[in-house]
């Protein structure tokens, strides 16, 4: 049985995606690291999504399958990693936070930094960390075992709700999730 997230679980709200991407583990060549925070964004009526102002983002999600990397530059600084979600309700989870499992030493290379907490700290850092760029948009999470999610059946993780970050419109959403604490049995 394959441990690659498929499609289907992308093909749901963009709430419940993120809110069950905690634990998953980002599996990205060399590298991997578990989920611990996601923001996530409906594609209609939420003024923070890219859907909102952008017809790029609305074409987007008609021309792409559930579960495809929607990447962006983010205030011409940092790439940002989210994941479409496409069922009842249309719309993005961005990947904020992981912790490093593998490719740790790569992970340090790429950042110019030595502590592992750092590593991958925020959606740009973790970009960073992994080499994500604008090449990687439009790609299929779903179908290469070299880049996607995967179940972590070692992983279990307490879920929390908050307003979501750096945000001013929609702010009200509580689309911001993390984990209190991910335990893994898997050693570093």
């Amino acid at each position: 049985m394959s441990r690659i997230v498929p499609a289907s679980f992308f093909k749901r709200d963009p709430l419940t995606c993120a809110r069950e991407l905690i634990g998953k583990e980002l599996v990205w060549g060399e590298c991997s690291g578990t989920v611990v925070e996601v923001e996530a964004y409906a594609a209609i009526d939420d003024e923070a999504a890219h859907t909102f102002k952008r017809p790029s983002a609305r074409s987007f999600i008609e021309r792409n399958k559930a579960g495809a990397a929607y990447v962006y530059f983010n205030y011409g600084v940092h790439w940002m990693l989210n994941v479409l979600v496409k069922g009842d309700a249309n719309g993005f989870v961005l990947i904020r936070a992981l912790e490093p499992r593998w490719g740790i030493e790569l992970m340090k290379k790429r950042r110019g930094i030595d502590d592992v907490r750092q590593l991958c700290s925020g959606p740009g850092k973790l970009t960073q960390a992994f080499a994500i760029s604008g090449r990687n948009h439009e790609m299929d999470l779903c179908a290469d075992p070299r880049h996607c999610f995967v179940r972590n059946a070692n992983a279990a993780a307490d879920v929390v709700a908050d307003a979501r970050i750096g945000i001013t419109r929609s702010a009200h959403y509580p689309c911001d999730l993390r984990s209190v604490e991910v335990t893994s049995l898997v050693g570093r």
